[in-house]
């Protein structure tokens, strides 16, 4: 009996030191760090915000972002992506256009071991996010 006493406190222990789990968060900045295969290019600056009010906003590098989001458990989706029009050079116009043809793919969203969002698309690679300091 003592030999099953120790463990079963000891699990009881840990498991009041478990952290709580990492969630998505409304109302928070993430920047992106991947989209799918490929990592941002230098000095690019593309962000998204969840409001609670089921409209999301962000950068896409050049140009300012808005769109609809139904956010239910681990599902994501985004509706239809509207955006400014401002131009710049090509490769960060690319590098936009992918960024938003991506998200509007979002299907289900996760963290990964090292406490990063990823938000996954029905297939291929997510995008990767980390959550804003400040």
């Amino acid at each position: 009996m003592k030999r099953l006493a120790l463990p079963a406190i000891v699990g009881a222990t840990l498991m009041g030191c478990a952290a709580e789990p990492v969630q998505l968060e409304q109302n928070r900045s993430y920047i992106l760090e991947w989209i799918g295969e490929r990592p941002l290019m230098d000095y690019s600056h593309l962000t998204i915000t969840l409001g609670d009010d089921g409209r999301a906003y962000g950068n896409g590098g050049c140009n300012h972002w808005f769109a609809p989001y139904t956010l239910d458990g681990e599902k994501l989706t985004f509706g239809k992506i509207g955006s400014t029009r401002k131009l710049c050079a090509p490769a960060v116009m690319e590098q936009e256009q992918r960024f938003l043809q991506a998200l509007e793919g979002v299907q289900r969203w996760d963290v990964s071991p090292i406490e990063q969002m990823r938000f996954w698309p029905a297939e291929g690679k997510p995008l990767r996010w980390w959550l804003e300091e400040g």
